[in-house]
């Protein structure tokens, strides 16, 4: 670097802090102060290391960069602008109404992949994107996240940490902005350099410790990143927060909030000023690679046969990736037990194994899904719970994943309450732009799984761990947004899904012996559900009794509830009202009070 590329990247650092400032004072409100810290880091890498093709942000052969640290956007659109993607006007939109200059940034933001603002969510999601780039996508591209120091307490962080030293990823570079200040003080290591890359030697990282202002310095350190073997590269820089401002660097209580006197700033700054950078593009076109289509042949099963939903789900999933180059399969060290390992096995260079670590394969999925993959992710429903911010976020991403729970309910049996699920589909269905399906059958479970493939958005699936009877035969359809009429009848209407289907069905026997006919639903669309179809049985019969194998919070019950708002009938919501223990399948349905003695007694209770 000789000295005019060095009085350069000076130059455009400033700018980059001032522009940071200017957006800020324009809103009213933002992290200045975060952005200034990591100034000299995105600048060298804007300027001299950074391969995007500025022209086509959908250039495949594109290098990623992930803002962990998503409270520094105001660095990311000074960035932008700087590279000639938004113009200082645009800039100056930061957190308005209508601007996509959002507070965080969000994939309406060219060469935004994902949302990030959660703390600990970008660099497990930049893992999942050299994942792609190295086995799935096979190109060339890197990975770079920019993460704070204090999100290095939280655990997905170390997931992530643990994930890609484990997979040798040499195409992640994490730049690690050591300013020391937290939102309410100082960090758990401040400015001990040797406190972070010990922990993260540990964990198979190449670790580069550098002052993070020295704009020389960094290059070499980039340079080293991009060159490294086998291994990805940290590079854990010590900086200063609200750098270059005497009023707010290095200093508590600045966090989060702009500078009080942002001219006197600017001022000290040395002013606004014009500087582009010409960002060097990729070094030849690419093409991803891409795995052969098929024909969709799905598993099929004989009506009366008793086959559990989650064998189903694995068997349809293996079809579906005969079917589809596109479906990719994540696991969380349980693929025997979700079945999952009928897809490893028919296509194990799509299967990808993350062991415990719930956050870092949902993380995964979404960085397949930004290439353009379709994943499908599967663990037990009750563990999904620890990843639902990743879930949340996968949401605000706009990202379409494919989440599956398997051990759902009290059905499991001995296994007791730790293994159940029974938060899960009251979880999804408070996701925005959610679909959540219930299957029953065999039948019906696979061809929802081959459905949620074109779908958009998070899509969540729940199977059951016992064998439960075929109901459907193999050609039925089962329209997403719809439901199955299994029985009519003129005194009430039985609306379940799942397991609780069968012990439906069991209880309009047992009350057709008392006299009483009932309507029995399938409501295997929780997410969106039937409510015109609802409305329709619910006004012919005057009263519904609805059944799930889940809390009795959020779930089926409560979604039957919102349809039947402007239509109100009787409703008795039977769901699982206290802390399971261990018993069998059939005795945990009696003790939860939803197996078909239970229903039964519901309706006669209303009739009466």
């Amino acid at each position: 670097m000789d000295e005019l590329d060095y009085r350069f990247l000076c130059e455009l650092a400033a700018q980059l802090r001032v522009d940071s400032v200017r957006a800020a004072a324009a809103a009213g409100s933002g992290h200045p102060t975060s952005s200034m810290s990591a100034a000299e880091l995105m600048t060298v890498l804007l300027a001299r290391h950074l391969r995007v093709d500025v022209a086509d942000p959908a250039n495949p052969a594109n290098d990623h960069l992930v803002f962990s640290k998503g409270h520094a956007s105001p660095l990311l659109y000074a960035m932008l602008k700087a590279a000639g993607v938004v113009t200082d006007e645009e800039l100056l939109t930061f957190r308005r109404r209508g601007s996509r200059l959002e507070g965080h940034p969000t994939p309406q933001v060219p060469f935004v992949d994902v949302a990030t603002g959660s703390l600990g969510f970008g660099l497990p999601v930049g893992v999942g994107l050299a994942l792609t780039a190295r086995r799935l996508d096979r190109l060339p591209y890197h990975v770079w996240v920019l993460c704070g120091d204090s999100e290095l307490a939280e655990g997905s962080m170390w997931e992530a940490f643990e994930h890609a030293g484990h997979e040798g990823l040499n195409n992640l570079t994490v730049i690690i902005d050591v300013n020391r200040l937290g939102q309410r003080g100082p960090t758990r290591h401040g400015w001990d350099l040797g406190a972070y890359a010990a922990r993260l030697g540990a964990f198979g990282w190449h670790t580069i410790e550098i002052d993070g202002h020295d704009p020389g310095q960094i290059d070499y350190a980039l340079a080293d990143a991009r060159a490294t073997r086998r291994r990805p590269t940290a590079i854990i820089a010590r900086t200063c927060k609200g750098r270059g401002v005497s009023a707010v660097e290095n200093r508590e209580g600045k966090h989060g909030k702009p500078l009080e006197d942002a001219e006197q700033a600017l001022g000290e700054l040395g002013g606004p000023r014009a500087l582009t950078v010409e960002v060097t593009p990729p070094d030849a076109p690419a093409t991803p690679y891409r795995y052969a289509d098929g024909a969709l042949d799905l598993p099929r099963y004989e009506v009366g046969e008793r086959v559990a939903t989650r064998t189903a789900f694995g068997e349809a999933l293996a079809a579906l990736g005969t079917a589809r180059g596109d479906v990719v399969a994540l696991d969380g060290e349980v693929a025997d037990s979700t079945k999952l390992e009928a897809f490893a096995k028919a296509h194990p260079e799509r299967f990808f194994e993350f062991y415990i670590a719930e956050q870092q394969m949902v993380a995964a999925a979404i960085g397949m899904a930004a290439r353009g993959w379709t994943p499908y992710a599967a663990t037990f429903a009750a563990f999904l719970t620890r990843a639902y911010d990743f879930v949340r976020m996968a949401a605000v991403s706009r990202a379409g994943i494919c989440l599956v729970g398997s051990h759902g309910g009290v059905s499991i049996g001995e296994d007791g309450p730790s293994q159940m699920g029974l938060e899960d589909l009251a979880a999804f269905r408070a996701v925005h732009g959610s679909t959540v399906l219930y299957p029953c059958d065999a039948n019906q479970t696979a061809r929802l799984v081959a459905d949620m493939a074109a779908m958009e958005g998070v899509r969540y699936l729940r199977t059951t761990r016992g064998e439960t009877p075929v109901l459907y035969g193999p050609d039925e359809e089962f329209p997403v947004g719809g439901c199955k009429i299994l029985r009519t009848g003129g005194q009430a209407t039985v609306v379940a899904a799942g397991v609780a289907v069968h012990e439906a069905l069991a209880a309009a026997d047992l009350l057709a012996e008392d006299g009483v006919s009932v309507t029995v639903i399938d409501a295997y669309s929780i997410k969106p559900l039937d409510s015109a179809e609802l409305v329709e049985m619910a006004r012919a019969t005057g009263k519904v009794v609805t059944v799930e194998d889940h809390w009795p919070e959020g779930g089926l019950g409560d979604a039957v509830l919102s349809a039947l708002a402007d239509a109100p009938v009787p409703v008795r919501k039977l769901g699982v009202s206290r802390m399971p223990g261990s018993a069998t399948s059939q005795e945990q349905l009696e003790d939860a009070g939803i197996d078909r003695g239970a229903i039964r007694e519901a309706v006669l209770s209303l009739l009466r």
